[in-house]
């Protein structure tokens, strides 16, 4: 798959150096930098994650697991453990690192980063070592009170710890979790929080800066300290000062490097190029792992030289090609049509603006930002402030076009959402990340959720569209030609194919487009990776002549009824495929319409979707998984019985 030779340290090379008896401090340096060669292989493997922020904590994770914390002395299953987890979530790269250097997860299971069966892309509690599932921000001080205080209140003893980014502080959770901490006097509650100073790709005085955040945390009744996150003599006395503070909850400001211990991913120098920093998700490609890899390696054997100690030994772990029989995905990326759609739309009307949540890069909004400096608004890791804001720009006569990843904005800030609903304003809302698919960063991202939400909303229509030109014409009916808001469901990811309209097809509410003919079942289906699905299904099932009639229904909570009732003609099967949980998608909607419009008699009806949590994985193991796939589907529907 690729021309790079993947290496890791093996956990043995971690007891030898730290048996070596050597200087205290290097060794720690040195198992963080062997952490960090072994998280970078582990990335690379993985073809995703984040290693900036990885990096970045990778020496308070090192200092906190291998000396300061119990917990590997008394076990995971000890209720007196101390307690560690990352309440941003996306560096668990490093934390697996870490946990495989001790022993504690196998090699076979670091090296299934994000693959079916192995570890999570962002913290799960179903692998062992992690303590609280994270990913969505600012939620981990609050649970961590949580846990403090069931120690307290159980008579066990061991600490809290909980790392947090600096950037998910403009999550206003957080300052209700430090007040609240306060008022009940948590001397058990320590948060670290990793300030490397940079968000997802600028820096976060950039975004919404937090000022000065000595007297901001004094100002809720914490006890803080600030050192320097990659200086382990410094670390160790910060903690032993804070350990004899009482009656009063902690945290230490560790001022740290993004991209720590590779020179072209640290701060400030991988952002000269253009400000925006590259490192923060995604794999390396061949070249840059090849560079990083060096680097690390070379500096670790210098080190171990000085302390007359013998160079490390890595070893090879082959590369997981894809399945022979997995089909490359296409050149199109829908967010990338949204983007330019916003452009092309802005030029045309100047009474709209765009809302972001610190993912601009991700939801396409570069060039808008660009072009419309004026109009486009960057909240920071702040959802319910963002749509909140929004209805107030709304009730003052502008359309707020509001965009964020869907499993956040969706459910995070549903409660306002509901109150603009409840004022009839006009916002568009863009849930970006929708669906199953990608499903490597696993269920925190997963966005499965946000139909069935938006769809209990009072005069809200919800769109999926299933190409670029389908985008393009559902922004454009959202902000042209409709008086309601409307939720706008986007892929993240490039489509698998991409999908063929007829010509004649035009962009009409409640109305869908046959994209096969077929009378022996009809499948209603949206979005790129589930009508592929669909696509693949019809075309194994035409083989066995047996006709599949796809049909695209970007329109997920509208639907003219005599369209339906003439799409659906002579068929005795009805199946939809979901790329949503099975209950409240569009599956539940238009089976409201069959049975109030009298349209199911003779015909059977089954709807498919993702039942329970959904999988972590690589796109085709895990749709096979929840039996979405194409092959899967063409199996059910042909079956006599269903």
């Amino acid at each position: 798959m690729n021309g790079a030779v993947i290496k890791i340290i093996p956990q043995s090379e971690f007891v030898r150096v730290w048996q070596t008896g050597a200087n205290f401090y290097a060794t720690l340096s040195l198992i963080a930098d062997m952490c960090r060669l072994n998280a970078l292989s582990a990335v690379k493997r993985a073809g995703s994650g984040h290693l900036g922020s990885s990096f970045s904590a990778m020496d308070i994770v090192t200092y906190l697991y291998w000396w300061e914390m119990n917990t590997i002395r008394k076990g995971f299953d000890n209720p007196n453990r101390d307690i560690y987890f990352s309440s941003k979530g996306h560096d668990v790269p490093g934390l697996y690192a870490a946990l495989f250097s001790l022993g504690i997860i196998s090699e076979e299971l670091f090296l299934k980063l994000r693959r079916l069966g192995g570890l999570h892309g962002h913290p799960d509690i179903n692998n062992l070592g992690i303590e609280a599932n994270s990913g969505s921000l600012g939620m981990g001080i609050s649970k961590g009170r949580g846990m403090a205080w069931a120690k307290e209140y159980l008579g066990l003893s061991g600490r809290v710890f909980v790392m947090t980014g600096d950037g998910e502080f403009q999550e206003g959770q957080n300052y209700e979790a430090l007040q609240g901490a306060a008022q009940l006097m948590q001397d058990r509650l320590i948060v670290v929080m990793d300030h490397n100073k940079v968000q997802s790709d600028k820096l976060v005085k950039e975004i919404v800066d937090l000022g000065d955040l000595e007297a901001k945390f004094s100002s809720f009744g914490w006890y803080v300290e600030r050192c320097n996150g990659h200086d382990f003599k410094a670390l160790e006395k910060t903690f032993a000062r804070i350990d004899k503070i009482t009656q009063k909850p902690k945290i230490i400001i560790a001022n740290t490097i993004k991209g720590k211990g590779v020179s072209f991913m640290e701060h400030p120098y991988a952002l000269k190029e253009n400000g925006i920093y590259k490192w923060h998700a995604g794999a390396p490609d061949d070249d840059s792992y090849k560079v990083a890899f060096k680097e690390l390696f070379e500096k670790i054997n210098t080190r171990l030289a000085k302390l007359f100690l013998d160079s490390i030994t890595t070893k090879e772990v082959c590369d997981e090609k894809e399945p022979v029989n997995q089909k490359k995905v296409s050149g199109e990326y829908i967010a990338d049509s949204y983007g330019k759609a916003l452009v092309a739309l802005a030029a045309e009307r100047d009474d709209f603006v765009v809302l972001d949540a610190d993912l601009a890069a991700d939801c396409r909004l570069r060039d808008f930002e660009k072009q419309f400096p004026e109009r486009f608004i960057e909240c920071g890791i702040a959802e319910q402030d963002m749509v909140s804001m929004a209805g107030g720009l709304a009730r003052q006569g502008i359309l707020p076009i509001v965009n964020s990843f869907g499993a956040f904005l969706s459910s995070r800030a549903n409660e306002q959402i509901y109150t603009n609903a409840c004022e009839r304003s006009k916002i568009i809302y863009v849930c970006h990340y929708a669906g199953l698919i990608p499903a490597g960063p696993g269920k925190s991202h997963q966005c499965l959720r946000d139909v069935s939400l938006f769809g209990a909303l009072p005069d809200m229509t919800i769109i999926q569209p299933c190409n670029a030109w389908e985008t393009r014409q559902a922004l454009n009916y959202c902000v042209n030609f409709t008086a309601n808001s409307s939720m706008l469901r986007l892929n993240i990811g490039p489509s698998p194919r991409v999908i063929e309209l007829l010509a004649e097809y035009a962009f009409t509410k409640g109305i869908g487009a046959e994209l096969t003919k077929g009378e022996d079942a009809i499948l209603f289906a949206y979005g790129p990776v589930m009508l592929n699905e669909a696509l693949a299904a019809s075309e194994i099932l035409a083989k066995k002549g047996f006709g599949l009639k796809v049909v695209n229904m970007p329109w997920l909570n509208s639907v003219d009824v005599e369209w339906l009732r003439a799409v659906l003609g002579p068929t005795k099967k009805i199946f939809v495929l979901e790329d949503h949980n099975i209950i409240g998608g569009l599956g539940d909607f238009l089976l409201n319409q069959f049975v109030t419009n009298k349209l199911l008699e003779g015909k059977t009806f089954r709807k498919f979707g993702i039942t329970g949590l959904p999988a972590c994985g690589r796109p085709d193991e895990v749709l096979k998984f929840h039996g979405l796939d194409g092959a899967t589907f063409a199996k059910k529907s042909n079956n006599k019985e269903e």
